[in-house]
């Protein structure tokens, strides 16, 4: 695992430094009522006295804990709270270093691109002011190779997604595994029952009721089935994953818009709030020559932009999302009811790094990014969007005649 990486582990002495503790240490043993101590995952204290019996509650990000809250004075609830709170906390500092790192690698790849960019113009420069004769016919094909290259830097969103989409993807099969793991330990216990029945076939028909045998018959086959079901869902998740990815599809290819807008909505639906909700109105369409994993990555910024844009507005709302040929080639859009734009905003929109999100929430590229692999397809993007009514995007691909 990198140390970079957006889905590296924190460690709890990274999150909080020397100076935070002694800042979160007095409230937190004011909170908690005379002592309180912040333990790392190896149990060394960070700050505070621990005192031998003292009760500990984990702090956790993810899966694992990163470190406890131990207090001897506190209640369990005061003990739970202040846990809480402090958990908010570090989830904060989490967002915040994983954006500032995206910043700095956003940064740091574009000025490589723009150096390695501008020793090339400079090169040509040179040679076509030997070539005076040809200057102009040159310099535009120069020109036009550079803006197509231009449309294809797509990577930084691409890094910036896949810490949110694995921990996304590591929920959603934990769930299954968690009631499989479940269903498997009952079924243990079932089958002890049946080893304590051979020793009392003497008495069977008494064993029989007592032990409630037809009871764990009959719950014995929902267990496995329940169990099938969730590994089959595991498997689900990671096909839809490998096909997101398109790990087996990296050059052009005749490819359904559909199928790209249906695998990046399957993957955002797995973590729709429940007051939000996804809808796909797609019509036929006909097939594009394309990259498939640029599309899925496209399909994927807007429809999860456009969720964020109903979560800030705090209420409920859907995303609408459909697709239709026509006699100029394919249109797309994407409508949500969510905080909107002002025309400032959408002046600004396709900027990169340009975002109306707290800081740690949003890296302002998904739009930028967006743009560019709509124009390396040879389409269009607009917006249409309104404060407080929500925002639509409107995206064209033309189709061979």
């Amino acid at each position: 695992m990198s140390d970079t990486g957006f889905d590296r582990e924190w460690r709890l002495a990274e999150l909080l430094d020397p100076a935070q503790l002694e800042r979160l240490g007095p409230p937190l043993r004011q909170l908690l009522g005379g002592d309180a101590a912040i333990l790392d995952a190896d149990g060394h204290t960070l700050w505070g006295l621990l005192a031998g019996d003292a009760r500990r509650q984990a702090l956790i990000l993810e899966l694992e804990p990163l470190g406890y809250l131990a207090s001897n004075s506190g209640s369990e609830p005061a003990l739970a709270a202040a846990t809480r709170l402090l958990t908010q906390l570090l989830r904060g500092q989490a967002r915040f270093r994983m954006a500032s790192s995206l910043h700095l690698e956003a940064v740091a790849e574009d000025f490589e691109t723009l150096k390695r960019e501008h020793a090339r113009l400079v090169e040509s420069e040179n040679r076509y002011k030997k070539l005076a004769g040809e200057l102009e016919s040159r310099v535009q094909a120069q020109v036009a190779q550079l803006e197509e290259r231009q449309q294809m830097l797509y990577q930084a969103e691409k890094l910036a997604s896949v810490g949110q989409l694995a921990a996304g993807m590591a929920h959603e099969i934990n769930n299954p595994l968690g009631f499989a793991r479940s269903n498997l330990s009952t079924f243990g216990a079932y089958l002890q029952k049946l080893a304590t029945l051979k020793t009392r076939l003497a008495d069977a028909p008494a064993a029989w009721h007592e032990l409630d045998m037809d009871f764990v018959l009959e719950d014995g086959l929902d267990l496995l089935g329940e169990t099938a079901v969730g590994l089959e869902r595991i498997a689900r998740i990671v096909a839809d994953l490998k096909s997101f990815s398109n790990v087996d599809r990296a050059t052009e290819e005749l490819a359904d818009l559909n199928d790209s807008i249906r695998q990046a909505a399957g993957i955002v639906e797995r973590q729709l709030p429940p007051d939000i909700s996804l809808h796909l109105e797609l019509g036929e369409l006909p097939r594009l020559v394309c990259l498939p994993g640029h599309l899925n990555q496209l399909f994927h910024n807007l429809i999860r932009n456009a969720v964020q844009a109903i979560q800030d507005a705090g209420r409920p709302g859907v995303v609408r999302v459909t697709s239709q040929a026509g006699p100029e080639g394919i249109s797309v859009r994407i409508a949500d009811d969510g905080v909107g734009m002002t025309p400032e905003q959408r002046e600004r929109a396709f900027e990169p790094f340009f975002t109306t999100r707290p800081v740690g929430k949003g890296a302002g590229l998904g739009l930028s990014t967006a743009r560019n692999i709509v124009l390396a397809h040879s389409g269009r993007i607009a917006i249409d969007s309104e404060p407080g009514r929500g925002t639509t995007l409107n995206l064209s691909f033309p189709t061979a005649p």
